[in-house]
């Protein structure tokens, strides 16, 4: 995987145990240009309420997904979040219901999540069970297909300090607080993905992501408490201020996470009409700036390869503490990568930011389940890397997979749950550094035409789905009529 001294080495592979990520000519300057780079303030007055809409005689058609509006106030020194949210859930799920499942996930946390109230359709409920980060609601009556269920939940976050303790003990903590930095992530009730007629949450494990999420819309409209005091925001919505709050609103999106913090440095780039902002810290203007170009580079190959990047904003936040992690618009790069940047695009802050900007297609256009089946989203976002660097440093495309892939001597099944990985590094070089070799022997087998070809397909045919390894090879049984079954049998422990 990595190809330096034996001193540099060393250094990084404690970084990188923590590190979670998931061909024509290119020129950076093409499309590039500065942006403003700065996020408004919000200011300290009554965010606005949802009432739920009373039934009517017409039907309403049901959206085709979920809505999710929270009205939300941050307490940046108190450390504390009081949220009211309102879920417009759609039961599209083809079977009447008469259960939801959601996910509180900072109930993990002792002390983190304090429920206020729930309501269904305006009414108060009680009926329901809350462990872990499992809350399960029994309904009054049967909810039918494509009805429309308002659910309400009234919550505060009291944030836990996010200390980072021993990578090779626990992976890092993202969601809480650090000295210079709030973050929230995975932070309001959400439900959960009905799938064959179960209700997925997975339990958390030391590596890896559990979650799995329906692509939803998102309205949140957020205030401080000291708006003199108010920090910069980094988020998955693009910021819309009002008069009394700041509105951040992001459509078919799997996530939505917000970063703050008073020392944030913010710079911009334009990629046609997308805005992508670095946030970093000072003394780290040059990684900041670095990461910023290598991100809106590969937003641009990316959408030539695959398709168009879906939203109008990415933003991308230096993280204090050792990891990286994807969100919808949104991901965060460790503070060690920026520590360690040498001046050149031959170094991890460079190619995790290609990384986690390709999630932006391999989990945020098409989600999959992260827990059972990461490498679905893992692999494609690590060969993700390779596209980018052959299109924009194709001088370095033999660095990258003696560096990047191959250091570490990469075996192992490629299709591993992440609870059969074995320890967080044989779980990597399986489902991360194999999926790579995996589609380059594919890419080779096939040729670039099908090859490229199925990836478009594949993002047009899962675009706002969950999808499976099946679906993955039947796409690309319809790209090709190349025969690839001895790869397959080389790399996975299941036959699709």
């Amino acid at each position: 995987m990595r190809n330096k001294t034996p001193f540099s080495h060393r250094l990084l592979s404690f970084f990188l145990l923590s590190f979670l990520v998931s061909c024509t000519s290119f020129s950076p300057a093409s499309t590039a240009t500065p942006a403003a780079s700065f996020t408004p303030a919000a200011t300290n007055t009554p965010l606005p309420t949802v009432t739920p809409v009373p039934p009517t005689a017409t039907p309403i058609p049901a959206p085709d997904r979920a809505k999710y509006i929270l009205n939300t106030t941050i307490d940046y020194d108190a450390h504390t979040v009081t949220v009211d949210e309102t879920i417009l859930y759609p039961n599209l799920t083809g079977s009447q219901l008469n259960t939801l499942v959601i996910a509180i996930v900072p109930n993990l946390w002792d002390g983190s999540f304090t429920l206020g109230s729930i309501s269904i359709d305006g009414i108060p409920t009680t009926t329901y069970s809350f462990t872990g980060q499992r809350l399960d609601i029994a309904l009054s009556s049967f909810v039918l297909p494509r009805d429309v269920l308002t659910i309400n939940i009234q919550y505060t976050l009291s944030l836990p300090f996010a200390e980072q303790e021993d990578p090779n003990v626990s992976r890092p903590r993202i969601y809480g607080y650090t000295n210079r930095q709030l973050n929230l992530t995975n932070w309001y009730p959400f439900v959960v993905p009905h799938v064959n007629g179960d209700w997925v949450l997975h339990e958390p494990w030391f590596y890896g992501e559990h979650l799995v999420y329906d692509s939803a819309d998102y309205e949140v409209n957020l205030k401080f408490t000291d708006p003199a005091t108010t920090p910069i925001v980094a988020a998955s919505g693009v910021p819309e201020p009002q008069a009394d709050f700041t509105r951040y609103t992001i459509t078919s999106a799997r996530t939505f996470a917000l970063a703050a913090s008073r020392e944030f440095q913010v710079s911009s780039l334009l990629v046609g009409d997308i805005t992508v902002s670095s946030y970093y810290y000072p003394l780290s203007d040059n990684a900041g700036q670095a990461a910023l170009q290598a991100s809106a580079e590969a937003v641009q190959v990316f959408s030539q390869r695959y398709g168009p990047y879906p939203h109008k904003s990415l933003s991308l936040v230096m993280g204090d503490f050792n990891d990286g992690m994807e969100y919808s618009a949104f991901f965060y790069l460790s503070r060690d990568f920026y520590n360690l940047y040498d001046g050149t695009p031959a170094n991890y802050l460079t190619f995790v930011a290609v990384h986690e900007t390709s999630h932006q297609w391999w989990f945020e256009q098409i989600g999959n389940d992260q827990a059972l089946q990461p490498w679905v989203d893992e692999a494609l976002a690590a060969y993700s890397e390779r596209v980018y660097y052959e299109n924009v440093h194709p001088d370095l495309v033999g660095w990258w997979w003696t560096y990047r892939i191959d250091f570490y001597k990469p075996q192992g099944f490629v299709d591993i749950p992440i609870y059969d990985g074995q320890g967080f590094r044989p779980y990597t070089n399986a489902a991360y550094f194999q999926g790579a070799h995996f589609l380059e022997d594919l890419r080779t087998r096939i040729g670039d035409e099908a090859f490229f070809a199925f990836l478009q397909d594949y993002v047009v045919q899962g675009q706002g789905k969950i999808v499976t390894a099946n679906d993955f090879f039947r796409i690309l049984s319809e790209n090709t009529s190349t025969d690839y079954s001895d790869i397959v049998r080389q790399y996975f422990q299941n036959i699709y």
